[in-house]
């Protein structure tokens, strides 16, 4: 996967803009709603890319950790975020964590660059013990690409994108965790270019259920199956088990 400057360069200059920033707010308001993230959890966003909605979770409170292959957009987020957030470079199907070791994990627009995103999403609820939610761009959308000369999107600009719809979200989550309830929506509705005129439009139409928005939302919770008098044993994926690594700082370098 490749990224250059002027593509981060550009994606910011259309985040800044009326439509980038209606887009933005949108997007975050579903995940807002389908999570309800708390002050003080622990989150976890697994392929964090530049950390932007790391600093969306740190600002609602959270105490955010993120993981992300690309150099240059952990270097991109640590810049946004500072020294004082933990970052790590590493893949998404090999996660340097224990298990349960975050209230929530995240995984945002990330697994759609996996080639196996079963595995990714099982590695992820591996670490999980409350609660996970994905974000993916939506095949059943009016406007897939999300991004056009004008209105770029990191994602549409740097990489070829794999589409889900939320029959294939939600195979992929119970393939690994049967009997999670999961709640779900989608936002965006309509072309970019019309959104110069169409904002108002769109903010009137229901989110909830709703599987034609370009950005689908789906949040679950983990299903606890046993419980002792010491912990809740939860139902998680024994997947790419690795051991943890107790860190503190920034960047981390994880060793074999």
């Amino acid at each position: 996967m490749y990224y250059d400057k002027e593509t981060l360069r550009v994606y910011d200059e259309w985040l800044s803009s009326p439509v980038g920033r209606y887009i933005d707010q949108r997007e975050k308001s579903l995940i807002e709603r389908l999570l309800k993230p708390q002050t003080g959890e622990r989150l976890l966003d697994v392929g964090c890319g530049r950390g932007h909605h790391l600093a969306f979770f740190k600002e609602k409170g959270c105490d955010v950790t993120g993981i992300e292959p690309s150099r240059m957009l952990l270097a991109a987020a640590q810049e946004r975020l500072g020294r004082r957030t933990e970052l790590y470079p590493g893949t998404l199907d090999n996660l340097p964590f224990s298990d349960n070791e975050f209230d929530v994990v995240t995984m945002i627009c990330s697994l759609d660059r996996n080639e196996f995103p079963r595995e990714t999403l099982a590695e992820a609820m591996r670490v999980c013990r409350d609660r996970m939610f994905l974000g993916l761009p939506n095949q059943f959308s009016l406007c897939r690409g999300r991004g056009t000369a004008k209105n770029p999107t990191l994602s549409a600009q740097s990489n070829p994108t794999v589409f889900f719809n939320i029959m294939d979200i939600k195979y992929m989550i119970r393939s690994v965790a049967a009997h999670a309830p999961i709640t779900w929506g989608s936002v965006i509705f309509f072309p970019l270019h019309w959104y110069s005129f169409a904002m108002k439009l769109d903010a009137l139409l229901p989110v909830m259920k709703n599987p034609f928005g370009s950005f689908i939302g789906a949040a679950f919770p983990m299903v606890i199956t046993h419980r002792t008098l010491q912990d809740p044993l939860r139902e998680t994926p024994q997947l790419n088990m690795v051991g943890s690594r107790q860190v503190t700082g920034a960047v981390r370098e994880m060793k074999p």
